[in-house]
């Protein structure tokens, strides 16, 4: 007998990831030879693509990807209530995401015997979601000042442009480490999902999964079930 499943993820909301992981990968492989452009790994990539100005051409489709991404995302949000479908706010940070991260870093260190309950969203998901929303003001944003310096030193001053570039490869660093440290050990590299959770293209979980991830969003689910 199958397992019965459950919806987490919608069709939108898995293109907008798979196009926000594609343009991530594009953009740290281009992106790390210009920020480190003396090491012998730079040297290595840009070989690899026949040049720089080849690497640096598609590290300009990648930031374009990452972009309408972003843009999607934000006409998504907008628009699933339009749709008739009702607005979640499950995403937004609570004061019980400041409780079950102190109540799980007590069960990590075994000074309690069980882990928080999550509903919808963990605190760990919410980090994610939220450092990535605004991540990409700041690397979208100081990616389009270096990009067309001319247009925009005609409103802002040239020292905020030239030190875009700092801001734009701080953040670079701080998000290539949050995603292959934090993202991916959570994520797929778990021994509960090793060698990766399917759901980022299935869009479902099973109902085992749900119990011991989400057992909150589970009760809730069964009890409109129930019509209670």
């Amino acid at each position: 007998m199958a397992q019965e499943r459950y919806h987490r993820f919608d069709i939108h909301q898995r293109i907008q990831h798979i196009g926000m992981f594609v343009s991530f990968f594009i953009l740290t492989i281009t992106g790390l030879p210009i920020k480190f452009e003396q090491s012998s790994f730079a040297q290595g990539v840009v070989t690899m693509f026949g040049g720089f100005d080849n690497m640096f051409f598609v590290h300009l489709f990648g930031a374009i990807i990452m972009l309408a991404v972003s843009a999607y995302h934000l006409i998504y949000l907008v628009f699933v209530p339009l749709r008739g479908k009702e607005k979640s706010w499950a995403i937004m940070p609570r004061w019980k995401d400041v409780t079950d991260l102190i109540q799980d870093l007590m069960y990590l260190v075994g000074v309690r015997k069980e882990r928080p309950l999550f509903d919808r969203y963990s605190y760990k998901e919410k980090f994610d979601y939220w450092a990535v929303f605004w991540g990409m003001f700041i690397m979208g944003g100081s990616g389009l000042l270096m990009w067309f310096p001319q247009f925009f030193t005609q409103f802002i001053p040239r020292w905020v442009i030239d030190s875009s570039r700092y801001a734009h490869t701080d953040e670079a660093i701080l998000a290539i480490s949050a995603i292959f440290i934090w993202h991916f050990y959570n994520t797929h590299f778990n021994p509960k999902f090793f060698p990766m959770n399917p759901v980022w293209y299935t869009g479902t979980l099973s109902r085992e999964e749900m119990e011991e991830e989400h057992p909150l969003e589970l009760e809730r689910l069964e009890r409109k079930e129930k019509g209670e």
